[in-house]
């Protein structure tokens, strides 16, 4: 039995140490990752960081790439002080970034719905702007609320059931995206007591029940990775046919900026088939702290080392106000409304449990003549526990293999981050059927 604070206190030590050499090192937002993400992927990762510091560090869950689709698709209207505020927060040239997402939309991922919508009134955007949209894009007239409500739900199979932006009469131009996925784990998670989470964990009297990895492991990958955020647990599920959610702790009084930047650096180095510093259990101190217990057992195999994991089930629903300069969506509205009234806004939802994830976001920017104003022998074993505030990466992957060449071939949605999280709410897990979730999405059908 260890004595109350000491352990805690040399774990806690040993991750603030870790911290220092990050720093000492000048390790930046690769959090010790060497990375070979595809270009988009790194550009996303940037634009996700931002996304994030200007919704807060509340409980919430959101889609960046769902922001950052309609900055590059409007990017091309732009000029002057727009166009390069969009380039700028886009991480790339204009022609790039519409390329990207011309990409995207023409071949979505199995696992990921992914459609976007312009609509206007005739005569008030440039011809030429709507005639260079790719083609997935759908074009019609203003809808109405009940019409948009149905794009909403008609392309995330009813995830998301309204859209973000109130219908207007003032409106002339609205420019949306939607993106969502349902998938189910290649092996669900078993069930523990609350109590797994630790002593010094503040979720314990809030939930009764937690997850934790299979015994047999398949389809969930755990270790402790040295990041610029110090040591930090992480947990990445699989999802069947190609959709890894990462989740990362790191120590309580780290901020919520240095691990989202952590968990995505880490889960699309995953993703990609990057390095990772993994910290092997011989390098770390015996202990029972908030981020994992660390202890020797005997084995037939001396030298071992054993990871498994505990962790909440969560759900959550986010409105989020896309009005903050440094998301760029002003800069759009600017470029597509010249000055006009706008309003900008997503609606996300979320839910990770025993059997899968599901996620799905609406993205919406709207220009109006005049709107209201928005509101706003031994081995070591360790269990990793995620049992305070920590953040999650769904990341997709995208490979296959050629049949004529045996080359390994990259689609575009490789290694995109594609829905990140902060979860600060946990729920309690149940024991759904097997069948609970289930993967893939076919492409929204054209029209309202």
């Amino acid at each position: 039995m260890r004595r109350p604070g000491v352990w805690p206190a040399r774990c806690l030590a040993e991750i603030a140490q870790g911290r220092l050499r990050a720093r000492a090192a000048r390790v930046g937002h690769s959090d010790c990752v060497t990375t070979t993400a595809p270009e988009p992927a790194a550009h996303l990762s940037r634009y996700a960081q931002t996304f994030h510091a200007a919704v807060g560090g509340q409980h919430h869950v959101a889609s960046p790439l769902g922001a950052w689709l309609l900055l590059a698709l409007a990017c091309p209207a732009a000029g002057g002080e727009d166009l390069a505020k969009l380039t700028e927060v886009l991480g790339c040239e204009c022609q790039a970034a519409a390329e990207t997402a011309a990409a995207l939309l023409a071949s979505p991922h199995p696992l990921v719905a992914a459609a976007a919508a312009v609509w206007c009134r005739p005569g008030s955007v440039s011809a030429d702007w709507l005639a260079g949209l790719p083609e997935a894009v759908e074009q019609g007239a203003i809808p109405s609320q009940a019409e948009s409500d149905g794009w909403a739900r008609r392309t995330t199979s009813g995830l998301i059931d309204r859209f973000p932006i109130t219908a207007d009469p003032a409106i002339y131009l609205i420019l949306a995206s939607a993106l969502a996925t349902r998938v189910s784990w290649e092996q669900p998670f078993e069930l523990a007591p609350a109590s797994a989470l630790g002593p010094d964990s503040p979720w314990v009297s809030a939930v009764s029940r937690v997850l934790r990895t299979p015994a047999a492991g398949r389809g969930h990958r755990q270790f402790i990775a040295a990041t610029a955020a110090g040591d930090a647990a992480v947990h990445t599920a699989r999802a069947r046919d190609g959709l890894l959610v990462t989740s990362v702790a790191a120590a309580p009084d780290v901020a919520v900026a240095d691990v989202i930047a952590a968990a995505h650096g880490l889960a699309i180095a995953q993703a990609v088939g990057a390095d990772v510093a993994r910290r092997s259990l011989y390098d770390l101190p015996l202990c029972d702290g908030p981020l994992w217990s660390l202890r020797e057992e005997m084995s037939a195999q001396a030298g071992g080392e054993l990871c498994t994991a505990v962790l909440p089930a969560w759900s959550a629903h986010s409105e989020h106000d896309l009005e903050d300069p440094s998301l760029g969506l002003a800069a759009a509205a600017h470029a597509l409304g010249q000055g006009d009234p706008w309003d900008a806004r997503q609606a996300a939802m979320a839910r990770y449990s025993r059997t899968g994830f599901e996620a799905a976001a609406v993205t919406a920017v709207a220009v109006a003549m005049s709107m209201a104003a928005p509101r706003r022998g031994l081995r070591r074993v360790a269990e990793l526990r995620f049992g305070h505030p920590y953040a999650v990466v769904a990341v997709t992957v995208d490979e296959h293999r050629d049949r004529a060449t045996g080359e390994i071939r990259r689609g575009p949605w490789h290694g995109v981050p594609v829905f990140s999280a902060w979860v600060a709410e946990p729920g309690d897990a149940r024991r759904e059927p097997e069948n609970a979730a289930h993967g893939g999405f076919a492409p929204a059908a054209p029209g309202l």
